[in-house]
């Protein structure tokens, strides 16, 4: 674990996996909420953490980097439910990297418990972790210049759905008319770090 100063008030704690960046993130908002740890914001992204607004980064950066982090608990938080129709542009290339026909990659996707390990690109925009590695695909050697909104695509080891229409390098595998991001609504992300989510088949899926 290796914490790095940014500006006055902040640090940025990298570790060595998504796991890890998981579990810190979990016992820092723990000790957030105990009140041992005052910090305006906590927020993970795949290898590192970053908390804003500390009164004192020199001495958390010391503290952390000499503690053990525990594992990150049960997930309890309620499963959110996302209905798919897996008739994605890319579901039968993903079909031929993964060898299996397009109808079992939906079988595994929807299979699969994931977790929003954190969220950036775009706003609503979660990292979905949970598939096993040998599921990994690469990016499209070409990214498309506008994908849809609603799109559920793969890359590497994660799941994402688009939330607006944007340019991008996913394989898309599906589409949802979940709105991932409403302004209007509190919170105006629908997913959010930690969070549970599983992809259901409708239609043809």
């Amino acid at each position: 674990m290796r914490a790095l100063p940014v500006g006055d008030d902040a640090l940025l704690v990298e570790v060595a996996s998504g796991e890890q960046a998981q579990a810190l993130h979990a016992e820092l908002l723990r000790r957030r909420a105990e009140g041992s740890l005052t910090v305006r914001e906590i927020v993970p992204a795949a290898r590192t953490v970053l908390l804003d607004g500390l009164a004192d980064p020199v001495r958390w950066a010391s503290e952390l980097t000499s503690s053990e982090v525990p594992p990150a608990p049960p997930r309890a938080r309620e499963l959110i439910e996302l209905p798919v129709r897996y008739d994605g542009p890319d579901l039968a290339e993903v079909a031929s990297h993964w060898k299996v026909s397009a109808r079992e990659v939906a079988r595994i996707h929807a299979g699969t418990e994931f977790t929003v390990a954190f969220c950036g690109f775009a706003p609503g925009f979660g990292y979905l972790t949970g598939l096993p590695a040998r599921y990994d695909v690469p990016r499209r050697a070409t990214p498309r210049t506008a994908v849809p909104a609603g799109a559920v695509a793969l890359a590497g080891p994660y799941t994402g759905v688009y939330p607006r229409s944007s340019p991008g390098g996913w394989q898309l595998i599906g589409t949802t008319e979940a709105v991932l991001w409403d302004h209007a609504r509190v919170p105006a992300a629908l997913l959010s770090p930690g969070a549970r989510v599983r992809f259901v088949p409708v239609g043809d899926a």
